[in-house]
């Protein structure tokens, strides 16, 4: 099959070894993975911001860029939630609706699709520790994402999955909302960190970015440089930096 992969802003300029591990685990999964070098965003800001118009702008930009892949599939449940869940809307009564809509459906969160489509076997990447997992807000609540990341990670040897305190809760990252409510953002991460820690494991794993920075960030001014954070893809293809 031929899978597109949308390996969004933040990774392409944050973190580019999420998106080669993103490759990684798709090629082990039998994909043909294409990857068209004039993408940019999936136009989330702007539509969060109210710049309806903008979004729309780069929601065509997105369906011409992958109209001709059978999948497309990010690393990120945040940008996967936007094509999913807003693109058509944003065309309901527009010509493009119905397009729009086809590219929805046959968009995915990473660790979605290798579980629920390719069907992934066995993982390259090996973590010998323990980690717990954060359920980010848009992965959960509008892709879905709940027992797929935590059904590959068992596969990863030598590691062991310990599940912290109120792995669902809002980590307070939430896009523009952390600009607007800093103090809100900033309470909701000080928990966050607070049941990472709790949890005592070696590692904080999750599948965004936007909540990985946050936390992370978090954890640092705290005065925790021990907790690795880290992207589930980049455990599960092994690629993990330093």
């Amino acid at each position: 099959m031929r899978v597109g992969l949308f390996v969004t802003c933040l990774v392409d300029l944050m973190r580019p070894r999420i998106g080669f591990a993103a490759i990684t685990l798709l090629e082990s999964a039998g994909c043909e993975v294409v990857f068209p070098e004039t993408q940019t965003c999936c136009g989330q800001p702007a539509y969060n911001s109210g710049d309806r118009e903008a979004a729309q702008l780069l929601a065509r930009k997105v369906l011409r860029e992958f109209r001709h892949c059978d999948y497309v599939v990010a690393p990120s449940g945040s940008c996967s939630g936007m094509i999913r869940e807003h693109f058509p809307e944003l065309f309901r009564g527009e010509p493009e609706y119905e397009d729009m809509r086809g590219l929805a459906a046959r968009t995915f969160e990473l660790t979605d699709f290798l579980v629920n489509r390719a069907r992934l076997g066995d993982v390259p990447g090996r973590f010998d520790g323990v980690v717990t997992y954060h359920d980010s807000c848009a992965g959960l609540r509008e892709m879905g994402v709940k027992h797929q990341p935590r059904q590959l990670l068992a596969k990863v040897a030598g590691l062991q999955l310990k599940e912290m305190e109120r792995s669902e809760t809002c980590c307070g990252f939430g896009g523009t909302f952390s600009i607007k409510y800093g103090e809100i953002s900033a309470k909701l991460a000080d928990n966050k960190c607070q049941d990472v820690q709790a949890s005592g494991a070696d590692a904080l794993v999750l599948g965004d970015l936007g909540c990985m920075l946050n936390i992370e960030g978090r954890l640092r001014r705290m005065g925790d440089h021990k907790t690795r954070v880290l992207h589930v893809a980049e455990v599960l293809a092994g690629i993990e930096g330093e």
